[in-house]
């Protein structure tokens, strides 16, 4: 069975994030990129399938020449393709699924994954997009997985516990934290993936349902306030409480 795996090439998560000037974009200078670390679940799933059953696991992203990156990294930790969609545009999660979706039609793939969200933006829509532009089933935050023939059974995080689902393919499945335990990729895997080839195509679609008008960073907190263990002090506390924090 060939299985695709989606994943998005997004900043470090402990990368201190700017904004530009003019409010306009976020500023990428000097900001290192990784895989999207919900998409490292779903490429690990991915791989476990093929080793148990065979088939071909293909990788695919949109973005930018920095994009290749990741997909070398998904290489060297065991993906067998790599596909590249260029564009140098900021794409929605609705463009991102429209040309997901040609690709996955033109490897005439039925099981595919992908991270319930990326952890820049975290819409977390492209996958349901997706599945509904394709006529696939899907299942969102699935923390477990098997599949027996064309029959899929998972289990998902929901509020307070988790839901049993059972359906056939074809699927999309998101992958949350907990599903695997991803690997590390070998000496061996890092020196193949670079003589590997990586597969380009320019993006078919670039227009977008929704358009960022302008960013902002959240407000600093505020100075903590340290008050003495003695009666004043008590005092200060019941004060702030009632008129500064409205407690009561």
């Amino acid at each position: 069975m060939n299985i695709g795996v989606c994943i998005s090439h997004v900043p470090d998560t402990a990368a201190k994030i700017k904004i530009k000037e003019d409010l306009s974009q976020i500023d990428y200078t000097s900001v290192p990129f990784i895989i999207n670390p919900y998409d490292e679940f779903a490429m690990e799933e991915a791989i476990r399938i093929k080793e148990k059953s065979g088939g071909t696991t293909y990788a695919i992203s949109l973005g930018k020449d920095g994009v290749k990156e990741s997909l070398r990294k998904a290489l060297a930790t065991g993906i067998d393709e790599a596909i590249h969609i260029k564009t140098e545009l900021e794409l929605d999660s609705s463009a991102v699924a429209k040309n997901l979706c040609d690709e996955i039609k033109s490897l005439n793939l039925e099981l595919v994954f992908m991270g319930k969200q990326s952890v820049d933006f975290d819409s977390s829509a492209t996958g349901q997009i997706l599945s509904e532009l394709l006529g696939f089933n899907c299942i969102t935050n699935c923390v477990s997985f098997s599949l027996d023939g064309r029959n899929v059974r998972a289990e998902r995080e929901i509020e307070g516990g988790r839901e049993v689902l059972e359906t056939t393919l074809p699927v999309i499945i998101t992958a949350q934290k907990g599903l695997n335990e991803p690997r590390y990729a070998s000496l061996k895997g890092i020196m193949a993936a670079k003589k590997k080839n990586i597969v380009e195509k320019n993006a078919a679609y670039t227009e977008c349902k929704t358009k960022v008008i302008g960013f902002s960073l959240p407000k600093g907190k505020s100075a903590g306030k340290v008050l003495s263990a003695d009666s004043d002090g008590v005092k200060e506390l019941v004060r702030l409480l009632k008129e500064e924090a409205k407690v009561f």
